[in-house]
C-alpha cells in the first residue's frame, strides 16, 4: 500500500498484526497520566462550566420564588405534561 493511502500519519509505524488497534495506542501516552482525571485545563472548564451552572439555577429559582402562584400552577401543569409525554415516550420506545 503506498503512503498516499495511509490512515496514519507517515511518521508512525503501522500496527502490527497483534496489536488489535489502529495504531494510535501508545502514541503520546505518559505511563503516569493515563488520561482518566483530564487534562487540568479540561478540569478548570468543567469546574467553571459547574460554577456557571450553579449561579443560573440559583438565578432561576429567585426567579420562581417571586412568581405569583396562579404561574406556579401553570408552569407546575406545563412541567408534569412534559414528564408525562417523555415518561410515555420512553416506555414506546422500550416496549414497557
Amino acid at each position: 500500500m503506498s503512503d498516499s493511502f495511509r490512515s496514519t500519519p507517515p511518521q508512525q509505524q503501522w500496527s502490527g498484526p497483534n496489536s488489535g488497534g489502529n495504531g494510535y495506542q501508545n502514541a503520546g501516552s505518559n505511563p503516569e497520566h493515563d488520561g482518566a482525571d483530564g487534562d487540568p485545563g479540561e478540569v478548570g472548564k468543567a469546574l467553571v462550566v459547574g460554577l456557571l451552572g450553579g449561579l443560573l439555577s440559583v438565578a432561576g429559582y429567585m426567579v420562581y420564588r417571586r412568581l405569583p402562584d396562579e404561574q406556579k400552577e401553570k408552569l407546575h401543569s406545563q412541567v408534569r405534561t412534559v414528564v408525562q409525554q417523555r415518561v410515555n415516550e420512553l416506555r414506546q420506545n422500550f416496549n414497557i
